[in-house]
């Protein structure tokens, strides 16, 4: 039996892909496709948004984006954090194809984007140096904080910190308060 080569999925047809309710992002040519977040993931990207956002109106560590995006490093890769830091400089030029330094990352799991968000991307956000990267688990109310030379994750239960260079106050937020009901 001949199977078909599998097809190499560049940045640039992923963005001629039709916007159809789906995400799609490629690393490594590796196209990654899924379903519109669950309500809850969408909550705590909001309440994780507002936390970092609030941080940032005292402290400029970088610019707070969240998805949807267009972050490419090469033409095999583009991927879609929930949420990510650039430095104010790249932040300005509007351009996501100078926004080539993200500072953090935070992915929220939903259950069509676990493997994804734990492994394919987690592998590309070290590779691309990204200093911290946050696997935020709703359901389990934990993360998971990468560095770019980790082999495995500090899980957190009770905050989440970043302090980012050159600045003094760091970032918390109690993952009591990002979990709570609504």
């Amino acid at each position: 039996m001949v199977m078909p080569a599998a097809t190499y999925f560049t940045a640039q047809m992923v963005r001629s892909l039709p916007e159809d309710g789906h995400r799609y992002e490629v690393v490594h040519g590796e196209l990654l496709v899924t379903p519109a977040p669950r309500a809850w993931h969408q909550e705590l990207v909001a309440r994780l948004a507002d936390a970092l956002r609030s941080y940032l109106r005292r402290q400029p560590a970088g610019h707070l984006f969240v998805a949807p995006a267009d972050i490419s490093w090469d033409a095999g890769s583009l991927v879609q954090p929930d949420l990510f830091m650039v430095p104010l400089e790249q932040a300005r030029t509007l351009d996501w194809t100078r926004m080539q330094e993200l500072v953090l990352v935070a992915e929220v799991l939903s259950p069509s984007t676990a493997r994804a968000d734990r492994f394919t991307k987690r592998r590309r956000y070290q590779e691309a140096g990204v200093p911290l990267y946050w696997v935020v688990d709703g359901d389990f109310r934990q993360a998971e904080v990468w560095t770019p030379g980790d082999l495995f994750p500090r899980i957190e239960r009770e905050a989440l910190t970043w302090q980012p260079e050159g600045i003094t106050e760091p970032f918390q937020v109690e993952l009591v308060e990002v979990f709570r009901p609504i």
